[in-house]
């Protein structure tokens, strides 16, 4: 008489991490629909089964969990790139149009972000200094990346790279937010990749550009 193997039961740390990652989906789909504040621990934790004591087991606190979750959005960004870490030069903006083709797929991801962004320049929001820290470090590297496509001998001003690094990333987050309350309208993608051409052009043609200021 032969017997079956006995099923290897689940690691706790590989159950821990699962459960973790349950919570972190549920909060980005409550905080996506109802923002930080009105997004309760009750919804997020009848979501995946658990009591509101048992999400503040892993997680802490709900300021926490927001911090959590904007870093798991993160990561989603690059999963895909080889050493999971933006490129440099011209490859950054063609992964910036890629994550625009991918985020039209995944309306979710966008809505959170869009929602929390917005939230968090409000007093005392716990993603304040997150987003703010996310901006600045986005702003260098597309400027670091701008440079490496700029001519040499004819670079653009610094305050030029500034401002189109910001622009960049400024002409992403509104065109979701217009794709997020119109999306037959607004080929995400697209205007994406047709607004980072024209601020490169611009920038690219360095002192000689056409200025309105």
């Amino acid at each position: 008489m032969t017997t079956s193997p006995p099923r290897r039961a689940r690691h706790p740390r590989e159950e821990t991490a699962r459960r973790r990652e349950d919570i972190l989906r549920a909060a980005m789909a409550t905080f996506g629909s109802h923002g930080y504040t009105n997004g309760s621990l009750a919804e997020i934790a009848d979501q995946v089964g658990m009591t509101h004591a048992g999400v503040l087991h892993h997680f802490g606190s709900k300021g926490r969990l927001l911090l959590e979750v904007l870093e798991f959005r993160d990561k989603t960004d690059v999963e895909h790139l080889a050493g999971q870490h933006i490129p440099g030069g011209l490859d950054l903006f063609r992964h910036l149009v890629l994550t625009a083709r991918l985020n039209s797929e995944r309306r979710g991801i966008v809505q959170t972000y869009a929602v929390l962004s917005a939230e968090s320049v409000t007093d005392d929001h716990p993603g304040k200094d997150w987003f703010r820290t996310r901006y600045t470090q986005l702003r260098r590297e597309v400027g670091e990346a701008l440079r490496e496509v700029c001519d040499l001998d004819d670079p653009p001003l610094e305050q030029d790279v500034d401002a189109a690094a910001a622009a960049i990333l400024a002409v992403m987050d509104g065109l979701q937010v217009q794709w997020l309350l119109d999306p037959d309208a607004v080929d995400l993608a697209h205007a994406s990749a047709f607004a980072i051409e024209a601020i490169l052009a611009s920038a690219v043609a360095g002192r000689k550009r056409t200025r309105l200021l």
